[in-house]
């Protein structure tokens, strides 16, 4: 099959199409994650080098990273992006620019993409600075371990240690201790679900929402999407196993997993936060998403759950000028809104 086998969505199919021949293959192949990581790098422009937050060049967003240690005395960088809160015409040591600078402002603790394998809280600074801009809100984004140097759970570990810092220096953050979300996007979606699962087992305060773009949730790879999204090119079964194999080892599809190390697993979901859940048609996650989210309303949980047709795993991104794209923001950023300023 190839990606004109798939019923996309018009706008996005020849998106997918190009990336794909350019890449001569699959988009990413987690069977070598060292080797993919070397591949991504030397693919790197000078134009990637402005995405890192240490350049950001927005007078609008201030960006600070927090160190934090861990009980192994390593450090866990939380980059923060603040929206400056002061109107272009004003002088900025102004009364009310400062008033605006000292309201506590709620916070969306951020896990990137990247199969729990990729990616970095440093890099694509402009994306982060914008979702700060558009919910008024501190964007904390967590630089969790990766797999395969480090298993699951060590990055919901790191997230979980992130979130209580937030709650516990929220006054010297200038955050609202009780406007802190929890949101994650495809591998960034496990370490973001296992965190309200800790908070709720370790009865600690409840993050106010949990949102999950296409998050990559189940080991087993038993769904009926996991079975049909076996060459489109982008996380297809194949490079989601290789995945699981690289967060998980041998404990990969085990009966006794524990949830924090892929959330699906959990039975129990009562008593979790407001949760958003974004699935593509045709992804290989689709199916886990929907069943999560059925899995919390049974659980009593409010939950909305929006699956966009015709949409491949994590189009958003890749097809930024999209209508589908756009669509998906709107809803997303509404929710979020809403959750965050109560």
């Amino acid at each position: 099959m190839a990606v004109s086998d798939y019923a996309l969505d018009p706008e996005l199919a020849p998106i997918l199409e190009a990336m794909i021949q350019a890449a001569n293959g699959p988009l990413l192949d987690f069977s070598d994650v060292p080797a993919l990581r070397a591949r991504l790098r030397a693919a790197e422009t000078p134009a990637d080098a402005h995405s890192n937050a240490q350049n950001l060049a927005d007078p609008r967003v201030n960006v600070e990273t927090v160190q934090i240690a861990r009980d192994d005395g390593s450090l866990l960088d939380i980059v923060l992006f603040r929206p400056s809160d002061q109107p272009d015409s004003s002088d900025a040591s102004g009364p009310s620019g400062r008033q605006a600078e000292d309201r506590p402002k709620p916070a969306l603790l951020w896990f990137h993409a990247g199969g729990q394998v990729l990616g970095s809280a440093h890099e694509d600074a402009p994306y982060h600075a914008s979702l700060a801009l558009a919910l008024d809100c501190v964007l904390a984004a967590v630089d969790y371990r990766l797999a395969p140097e480090t298993e699951a759970p060590g990055a919901a570990e790191d997230g979980y240690l992130a979130y209580t810092y937030l709650r516990e220096h929220a006054t010297h953050l200038g955050i609202a201790p009780d406007r802190i979300g929890l949101a994650g996007a495809s591998g960034g979606g496990a370490p973001a679900a296992a965190i309200a699962l800790m908070a709720r087992d370790r009865h600690y305060p409840a993050p106010c929402l949990l949102a999950l773009s296409y998050p990559m949730l189940d080991d087993r790879n038993e769904t009926q999407s996991s079975h049909e999204i076996l060459d489109l090119g982008i996380v297809d079964r194949d490079q989601n196993l290789h995945a699981w194999s690289a967060v998980l080892g041998d404990r990969a599809g085990a009966p006794d997993l524990h949830p924090y190390c892929a959330p699906a697993r959990a039975t129990d979901l009562a008593d979790l936060p407001p949760t958003f859940v974004a699935a593509a048609q045709f992804d290989v996650f689709r199916d886990e998403n929907v069943d999560f989210a059925r899995k919390l309303i049974a659980a009593g949980v409010p939950v909305d759950l929006h699956v966009y047709a015709g949409a491949f795993h994590a189009w958003d991104r890749f097809a930024p000028k999209a209508a589908l794209t756009a669509s998906f923001e709107q809803t997303w950023h509404t929710f979020l809104r809403r959750r965050l300023h109560g």
